[in-house]
């Protein structure tokens, strides 16, 4: 009786930065991990300074998942960047920032009008 060759699944790795992206399609035996499947996709080599290891971030179709997620057949394992800044306070700037261009705005506004209500021209 010969010895049956493992499953392999067809999956993708991707990583993306602002001005290049990478998608490599790759066979994986069953079990592999997404981990696994991002080391053995060698897209690192296409990116410098990118590490892949067990603290890396990584995703299914947008969605986050550890490491050692097993993969299934058509999975695109995503590569994520580490964030430059907190979400929650860029929101909390541009708010700021809108709510002193609205002030601005309302302050230019009133300028214009006389003290009677009446606009200046």
């Amino acid at each position: 009786m010969s010895a049956q060759l493992p499953e392999t699944l067809a999956v993708e790795v991707a990583y993306a930065l602002p001005d290049e992206q990478r998608i490599v399609a790759l066979e994986v035996p069953a079990g592999t991990t997404a981990l696994e499947a991002a080391q053995r996709s060698g897209i690192a080599e296409h990116f410098p300074g990118l590490v892949i290891d067990e603290s890396s971030k990584l995703g299914i179709f947008g969605q986050i998942i550890s490491p050692a997620q097993p993969l299934s057949a058509g999975d695109r394992v995503e590569i994520y960047r580490p964030l430059i800044a907190d979400p929650k306070e860029v929101r909390k700037a541009r708010a700021a920032r809108a709510k002193a261009r609205r002030a601005q705005q309302g302050a230019e506004d009133s300028d214009e009008t006389d003290e009677a209500g009446n606009q200046e021209g």
